[in-house]
């Protein structure tokens, strides 16, 4: 069984530590390579890759009800062209760099330092509270994270869906998996007003680390079935703002939410996850039927329980990267099969466990490749082929009238850079390849 330390961001302590010795000057390293340093010194300018498709594409955030029990998510959507010029800051508040810097075992001083350095800068291509572009029907997904990030961190993938014409619910889960994230609660009755005041107070929830000697699968299958919870609560909510329901928001934001309304498709609605967030994408597919199919991004099976493996119904797609994948894991995802309903394995040759979030494309190749941030893959190659599998994968099993099955060959493990099934030695009773 591995640690959850193989999970998002592990490695980037290495690459945080080594970046902020050269930014604070308190170590100079003999033989670093200028290439390394070049790197270095101008990691901040790196970028994350638009979306390829024909829209335009507008986020914000939605946080309902002043307690922990409440939803809140980025959404990513077609929007209008020329309604926002505002550029969509990735990491949206410092609170983040703490929580970062917790999950990655780095004094939170010298990790919020270092993080405002390098990222603190760095926006996603999609405009802030763009205009909503009504008139069409669009399909929806809701998207979870995986152990240690948030909602902000897979912009690349969720503005790729947007683009294609999806709606993306990138939810922020409470369930002490994030880094960090928060919530709005009500301040206490002033006894001397006798009255409850109008502000509101911030609640910040930090990664729960494991404790000395605990075992992970209880937590992790605790905080699971929260997370599973929080999906079906963001589906709930925007079906409801579809309906035409009113909706607050916590957050003082301007977005007309009205204009969602009549604009999803709740016949074709998916769920999407990487490493815990695919076990998570799993666990609600058993739990909810209106989640028509899902996409596992390089699964991390260790939260789920035996039972889950019956109940999944609906057709999956698991995507994994070459390096992260071991054996009693893909054994694990294989034992989903056993229902008769289509599962489809791909791997990246090449990718590794980070080649999915964000990160992989804000450090350099040198960096990127010594601390595991990127494979030998190009990660814009990487996340090219998992999102156009993705694609094709959606309009099969969502009913889309599309062009996205130009890209069935990459479910199918055909092409350049993919390999159907998966590139671990497994035992010789366990039959190969998977289809």
């Amino acid at each position: 069984m591995r640690s959850s330390k193989f999970h998002l961001l592990f490695h980037f302590r290495y690459w945080l530590l080594w970046t902020s010795i050269g930014k604070l000057g308190e170590i100079k390293l003999a033989g670093l390579s200028v290439n390394a340093q070049k790197e270095m010194s101008s990691a901040k300018f790196y970028s994350i890759p638009e979306g390829k498709g024909p829209y335009s594409v507008g986020c914000t955030d939605l946080m309902t009800d002043h307690t922990i029990q409440g939803s809140f998510f980025r959404l990513y959507y077609p929007s209008q062209n020329g309604t926002s010029c505002q550029e969509t800051k990735w990491i949206p508040r410092k609170e983040y760099y703490r929580g970062l810097s917790d999950f990655l075992n780095v004094y939170r001083m010298l990790g919020e330092t270092v993080f405002q350095y390098y990222v603190g800068s760095v926006t996603c291509p999609a405009k802030w509270n763009a205009a909503f572009k009504a008139g069409e029907k669009y399909p929806l997904i809701i998207f979870s994270h995986g152990l240690g990030a948030f909602r902000t961190i897979y912009s690349a993938i969720c503005i790729e869906m947007a683009s294609r014409g999806f709606i993306v619910a990138a939810v922020e889960h409470r369930d002490k998996s994030s880094s960090a994230t928060y919530y709005y609660k009500e301040n206490p009755v002033s006894e001397a007003r006798e009255e409850v005041t109008e502000n509101w107070e911030e609640e910040w929830i930090y990664y729960r680390k494991l404790r000395q000697g605990e075992q992970e699968f209880p937590l992790r299958h605790q905080q699971l079935q929260q997370r599973t919870e929080e999906c079906s609560k963001a589906l709930d909510l925007i079906l409801d703002i579809n309906s035409g329901k009113h909706v607050v928001n916590v957050l003082p934001l301007n977005f007309d939410w009205t204009l969602l309304k009549g604009s999803i498709d709740s016949d074709r609605i998916a769920v999407m996850g990487h490493s815990f967030g695919a076990a998570t994408a799993i666990e609600t597919l058993s739990k909810e039927a209106r989640f028509k199919c899902g996409i596992a991004l390089d699964a991390w099976m260790l939260p789920l329980d035996d039972e889950v493996y019956s109940r999944v119904h609906q057709p999956l797609l698991f995507i994994n990267s070459e390096k992260f994948q071991w054996a009693s894991n893909v054994l694990k995802i294989k034992k989903l099969y056993s229902t008769g309903t289509e599962r489809k394995m791909i791997t990246i040759k090449g990718s590794v466990h980070q080649s999915f979030p964000d990160f992989t494309f804000l450090a350099g190749t040198f960096v990127g490749k010594i601390f595991k941030l990127k494979g030998e893959i190009d990660p814009n190659i990487a996340i090219d082929i998992s999102n156009k599998a993705s694609l094709a994968f959606l309009q099969k099993h969502l009913g889309l009238e599309k062009d996205f099955d130009q890209w069935d060959a990459l479910v199918d493990g055909e092409g350049h850079n993919v390999i159907l099934g998966t590139n671990v030695d497994l035992p010789s009773t366990q039959p190969e390849p998977l289809e």
